[in-house]
């Protein structure tokens, strides 16, 4: 999402410099740079790294008086950079929800904590759709900024399909497509049970699952237990996405929760039928070919509703509520918004 804005919006006025908590290069540092942007890594926020992040935030923030705007995205977490800003004086400090719920991981209790203290720590509040902005802010007043895309990058391509699922195969089977981080909070290994019984009816169909993350290994090994490894396509980290959208038939996202997906509107602008579940929020429905399942019903539910969507992709043409997700349409948003932010400094 933020890429998506940085490339488009008008940097000649407006400049994006990012501060990760991770201390390896990542996928988009090279582009950042080469857009005139800076990467700047911090310690990790893990509890027993709190005072060494908060000396380094210190000194960061002493060594560069330039930064009067910080925009922190990782929702209840954003407690920690913005009491870092709050404490450097910085003028601006917005907190910006992407989510509809909290991991029940380790960190669950603090970041509940943390979620109920923003409101001391930041002047400003984004959010990504209505029921995202509403989870971590409650009924305090806040501005949607809408996960952009270039539907130009999406729009469906037959020659493209034609060449990827050469590649990878895919000719004459029912192809099921998944896209993003492998974690508790996509419920991949839910789409795995849902597959495994789609496979039952449909033995030609396969399943691309396209992303990394923690749980990369714990989902390989259930796809062997379930005998369809060699069915589910695990593709990680890829850079054609865009592309690989168009050799699937139907795009199918079982999420746990979600804020407004991105990748939910990439499917739908490249014409695709798409079945999430019902904790994503419906703002994400554009289209007429967005299906939300309960997401506690058995996966043979699942795998029937979904093949019954085979053959229903002979058109696919952008959604027009598609058209008004794409970024030049509105860049200005958040431009405008930071701008105007400016002008009170």
């Amino acid at each position: 999402m933020l890429m998506n804005y940085f490339r488009h919006i008008d940097r000649d006025r407006i400049m994006f410099d990012f501060l990760t908590h991770r201390p390896w290069k990542a996928d988009y540092d090279d582009e950042i740079e080469e857009l005139g942007g800076k990467v700047y890594h911090a310690p990790r926020l893990y509890p027993q790294n709190y005072p060494a992040y908060f000396r380094y935030m210190r000194r960061f923030f002493n060594d560069h008086p330039e930064y009067r705007i910080v925009h922190s995205h990782i929702d209840a977490m954003s407690y920690l950079p913005l009491t870092a800003a709050k404490h450097a004086d910085i003028p601006v400090r917005i907190a910006h929800s992407h989510n509809t719920s909290i991991d029940p991981d380790l960190k669950y209790l603090l970041k509940t904590y943390y979620r109920h203290r923003l409101p001391g720590v930041a002047t400003d509040y984004l959010a990504c759709g209505t029921e995202a902005g509403e989870f971590l802010f409650g009924d305090r007043p806040f501005t949607v900024i809408p996960n952009a895309i270039d539907t130009s990058l999406f729009a469906f391509n037959q020659e493209a399909r034609d060449q990827i699922r050469d590649q990878l195969q895919l000719n004459n089977r029912f192809v099921i497509g998944s896209v993003g981080r492998l974690t508790y909070q996509k419920n991949v290994g839910f789409l795995l049970d849902v597959f495994r019984e789609l496979v039952k009816l449909s033995p030609e169909s396969v399943l691309l699952v396209i992303g990394g993350g923690e749980e990369e290994d714990a989902l390989k090994k259930q796809a062997a237990s379930c005998g369809i490894s060699d069915k589910v396509l695990f593709l990680g980290v890829r850079n054609d996405v865009s592309q690989l959208y168009q050799a699937m038939d139907v795009f199918v996202m079982p999420s746990r929760y979600e804020g407004l997906p991105v990748v939910g509107v990439e499917a739908q602008c490249s014409g695709l039928p798409c079945v999430f579940s019902d904790n994503i929020t419906k703002e994400l429905k554009m289209s007429d070919r967005a299906f939300f399942l309960d997401i506690d019903c058995m996966p043979e539910e699942w795998a029937s509703f979904i093949l019954g969507l085979k053959g229903q992709n002979t058109s696919r043409a952008i959604p027009r509520n598609c058209l008004d997700m794409d970024i030049e349409h509105v860049k200005d948003r958040l431009q405008d918004y930071y701008l105007k932010k400016w002008s009170t400094i």
